[in-house]
């Protein structure tokens, strides 16, 4: 069943590019980031522990420095606590709290911590799911780290908010208007 599921969802994943984006590049992971975008059009359907699983996976799987993987997830299911740290949040969606291993120094690999909540974020948006990445909700989460039960060493980092999405909306419609290349990029000759 599950080598079945892995071989379907780059099919999928095709598919879903090709319907809401109406263009492809003809790779389905460059088309999955190019029609990506974080959505607010939350519906209560509640997300799947096997979608929760193959979000963690990814996560996993993310690269670190020194592969030191300095990441710990807090996955919060519980919709009051969901919203006391995401209040917009509605009823089946999932917070992932991505935590960061403390240095002797006292600080985190914030770094490390975003790497492995894009690979979240894709995964996510590969599922059909909507993603949202949130950073001043963590002030809240280091509040409430004894609730989470954020292990000692490790301090909030980055919030992940996922959930199934209105279908009538798309990447283009629903996202928030992109700076153009050319106020961004210098190519150098």
């Amino acid at each position: 069943m599950k080598a079945k599921f892995f071989l379907i969802l780059p099919v999928m994943l095709f598919m879903t590019i090709q319907l809401t984006s109406g263009q492809s590049t003809g790779n389905p992971l460059t088309d999955l980031i190019l029609s990506a975008y974080s959505p607010r059009n939350y519906t209560t359907e509640a997300v799947t522990d096997q979608q929760i699983d193959i979000i963690l996976k990814c996560g996993i799987k993310a690269p670190s420095a020194r592969n030191n993987q300095p990441w710990h997830f807090t996955v919060v299911k519980n919709e009051a606590l969901v919203k006391e740290i995401i209040p917009a949040a509605v009823a089946g969606n999932v917070l992932f709290v991505i935590s960061g291993k403390e240095s002797e120094t006292g600080t985190t690999p914030d770094f490390d911590c975003g790497l492995t909540t894009e690979n979240m974020f894709l995964g996510a948006t590969a599922l059909g799911l909507g993603a949202r990445i949130y950073g001043s909700p963590v002030a809240t989460a280091i509040k409430l780290r004894e609730k989470l039960q954020i292990p000692a060493g490790f301090k909030p980092v980055i919030i992940l908010r996922t959930g199934n999405i209105e279908k009538t909306t798309d990447a283009s419609s629903g996202a928030t208007p992109r700076k153009s290349s050319e106020e961004m990029v210098n190519i150098i000759k």
